[in-house]
């Protein structure tokens, strides 16, 4: 009789340790590993299925930190797109979770690009009174990855302020509080403010410290957008430290980068910093993608105070307030994040349109868009925005690729994709999207480690696998050893590589042959199997 499901022999073991690769067999029973042997110690006979790895890597599933699978999965719970790079388990709440609906957070579904097939979530979700309700409606609904989530902070100030810009009263912090450690007993792995969105770039210093604190005490971890990534970066690290260090937190920086051409060469200063600070004793880590361009909203060429009460539309709408908001953008006073100003217009390109009128825009960067309209930039962009109701979705132009390869080079970054899942097949009829989504975890392997040497194999699958999870607090996951959850890729080192690019993003990347999730094969030779064996983990798991 058969002792184990499946086995996969002959391949190159990377444990995700960061070890150098061994030869050796894998067995898997059940959800766990329940077996790592030297080459033929282990019969094939001892196994239902056996997978022949020859010439291929074996190595831990990836876990990406900052996903934003929150809408696609509601659509697709295959997250076909992420699954096929080896994205085993999905980390959600950059901001925003559609859950707890608590307070003054009225709704936790907000306009989406996908409209129809996100409405069918909408009566069930205005049920999530607790953060762990919208994970758990996930796994029972069926996903392919792994989910977990922090508590978006955004999310969590619409609890107590809703839109308001103001500092939050005394009752106001103690719901908040209240809700961050209701959240934390849910599984959340800590709270993650993006800081130049509203309504989160309105918690001061105080604020935050205020909700890390309950953080602390569950072993969570502060994560966050930096308030700057451009001309204050230095600045907004200074605030992240003192955060961490008053609230007795680890820190985590989402998607690290020195943005706008002005600031390429403050990498190595940023670095030098966070060296420092890890060097004090202060826990601090970052994570990044391998694109020397950003995806966010067309709204955030605009200064936060514009959508200050919810009242974005109104204000672009009036007159005199647009004058005021126009001032801001041409001449900003450095308190925000100008996109515009330090890209320039000729580096933005908005893609996520959805109004027919507008689908001639598609791609093509805002000031070829203003030419076309006989406008100003500014103009363009908030009439674009008053016709679309939405935030559009767009590309920014606004890194420099030597300092990819400067980062990716520091021990303590991780990959991460910081996008959503989709199938080409649905997705493309969206629009465009950051090719991100298709081709992180590929891009890192295929270019930067084969084909640019930036980095070890071995190094960049740690990166991948076990130094998120020991961020986040996985101990049965990360790594290939005896009893941990059998969540396993299978790649080809020599083919592996993304496919997506910013003129046509919708493409899968190859390479990745197997993928496994809790011991359920989701990828056979390359395709999706239609599996959703992913499960709610949370940071005991």
């Amino acid at each position: 009789m058969a002792s184990f499901d499946t086995l996969i022999h002959g391949g190159r073991i990377i444990d995700g340790s960061g070890n150098p690769w061994f030869e050796g067999d894998v067995a898997l029973a059940g959800d766990r590993i329940a077996a790592i042997a030297p080459p033929g110690q282990i019969p094939h006979s001892a196994a239902v299925r056996r997978v022949d790895a020859t010439g291929s890597i074996v190595c831990p599933g990836f876990i990406d930190i900052q996903s934003h699978s929150i809408y696609p999965l509601m659509i697709d719970g295959r997250c076909v797109s992420k699954i096929t790079q080896g994205i085993t388990t999905e980390i959600m709440g950059e901001a925003f979770t559609p859950a707890p609906i608590v307070g003054r957070n009225a709704g936790g579904l907000r306009t989406s690009v996908y409209g129809e097939p996100v409405a069918q979530w909408e009566e069930r979700a205005s049920q999530w009174t607790r953060f762990a309700h919208w994970l758990e409606a996930f796994e029972k609904s069926g996903v392919s990855p792994n989910v977990g989530s922090y508590l978006g902070g955004g999310t969590l100030r619409r609890c107590g302020l809703d839109m308001d810009m103001r500092r939050a009263s005394e009752s106001e912090r103690s719901l908040m509080r209240r809700v961050m450690s209701e959240a934390m007993e849910d599984g959340a792995f800590g709270v993650s403010y993006a800081l130049i969105y509203p309504p989160d770039c309105y918690a001061d210093v105080d604020e935050i410290v205020d909700i890390c604190e309950i953080v602390g005490q569950y072993d969570g971890t502060y994560i966050t957008h930096l308030r700057s990534e451009a001309g204050e970066i230095f600045d907004a690290l200074d605030e992240a430290f003192e955060i961490g260090l008053r609230a007795n937190v680890p820190v985590e920086i989402y998607h690290l980068k020195a943005a706008g051409r002005g600031n390429w060469d403050k990498m190595p200063g940023v670095i030098e910093r966070i060296e420092a600070a890890r060097a004090s004793g202060l826990d601090v880590t970052a994570d990044m993608y391998p694109y020397a361009a950003s995806g966010t909203g067309l709204t955030s060429v605009l200064p936060p105070w514009a959508a200050a009460g919810g009242n974005l539309y109104d204000n672009l709408a009036d007159p005199v307030i647009r004058e005021k908001i126009r001032a801001a953008v041409t001449d900003p006073d450095g308190r925000w994040e100008a996109m515009v100003s330090q890209n320039g217009d000729n580096a933005v390109m908005p893609i996520g349109f959805r109004q027919p009128e507008n689908q001639k825009y598609v791609g093509r960067r805002l000031s070829e868009i203003a030419i076309e309209r006989d406008q100003h930039w500014f103009d363009t962009v908030c009439d674009l925005i008053l016709a679309e109701r939405q935030s559009i979705a767009t590309i920014y132009f606004s890194m420099l690729e030597d300092n990819l390869h400067l980062q990716l080079q520091q021990s303590w970054i991780k990959i991460s994709t910081d996008a959503g899942g989709y199938d080409p097949q649905w997705g493309r009829k969206f629009g465009p999207v950051h090719p991100r989504g298709y081709g992180t975890f590929p891009r890192v392997l295929g270019h930067y480690v084969r084909e640019q040497g930036t980095l070890k194999l071995e190094d960049a699958v740690r990166k991948m696998t076990s130094a998120v999870a020991d961020r986040l607090g996985l101990r049965q996951r990360g790594t290939l050893r005896d009893g941990m959850f059998a969540d396993v890729v299978v790649f080809d080192p020599d083919t592996v590589t993304d496919r997506a690019t910013f003129r046509n993003p919708h493409q899968l990347s190859v390479g990745v042959e197997h993928v496994w999730v809790n011991g359920t094969c989701v990828v056979a030779d390359g395709d999706h199997t239609g599996a959703t064996p992913g499960r709610f983990v949370r940071p005991w798991d």
